[in-house]
């Protein structure tokens, strides 16, 4: 069970994707610094009770635009070996100490725990309290089951414009959508909620596993 400490981090979580954001390939330049709002998500558990994880939308209101971006994260107590390519940033957490802030993607605790949620074997919680489940999270899968990964192999990652994979053996892929759209009654997929600063509330795909070549690769090949 992942606890959620009221306290603080400095920097803040929205102050490291503000400078993090602009390298992203799918982020949508307003040719000022990006304003990233808190938008929604919720949280997995790590079994082993060392990392966090949570799947996180923040809304960028810089150019008078509102653009939301999903950005999963995991908090580690100390540097991932080889994944120096995924860190955000670190912070000091007020319990916890220092703590090093990953985009998921390159983590292969949240790839394992990723993957459970489609098997079923776990559970989406809270953003922010703990213990609690979150009820708003829908799985729609139908496909092959995948195994898990261990928790020492980095994933092999891909991004461009329109999102990020990651390649899993056996031909499996996992996607992260970057800049998720209304999606209520997709067929597939790990469905969540999100909230613009109008105050509308929105519902769709945060992330799908599928099979075959990457999407790139199929384009490329049409």
């Amino acid at each position: 069970m992942a606890i959620i400490y009221d306290t603080t981090m400095n920097p803040g979580k929205l102050d490291l994707l503000a400078a993090w954001l602009p390298g992203r390939p799918w982020y949508v330049a307003t040719g000022q610094a990006p304003v990233p709002v808190k938008a929604g998500g919720f949280r997995l558990d790590d079994p082993e009770g060392e990392v966090g994880i949570e799947f996180m939308v923040v809304t960028d209101t810089s150019g008078g635009r509102q653009v939301a971006y999903h950005v999963p994260v995991t908090y580690r107590g100390a540097p991932l070996e080889g994944a120096a390519a995924g860190l955000i940033g670190t912070s000091e957490h007020g319990v916890l100490g220092r703590r090093w802030v990953y985009d998921a993607a390159h983590d292969p605790v949240f790839v394992d725990r990723l993957l459970a949620l489609f098997r079923g074997d776990a559970k989406p919680q809270h953003q922010s309290a703990s213990d609690t489940p979150e009820p708003g999270v829908a799985v729609r899968y139908e496909g092959p089951q995948v195994a898990g990964v261990p928790a020492t192999e980095l994933p092999e990652v891909t991004e461009d414009a329109r999102g990020t994979e990651i390649l899993l053996p056996g031909g499996a892929r996992l996607g992260l959508t970057r800049t998720p759209a209304e999606a209520a009654d997709a067929p597939s997929g790990v469905l969540a909620q999100w909230m613009t600063p109008d105050g509308a509330t929105h519902r769709g795909v945060f992330a799908s596993l599928s099979f075959g070549p990457p999407a790139r690769d199929a384009d490329a090949g049409a």
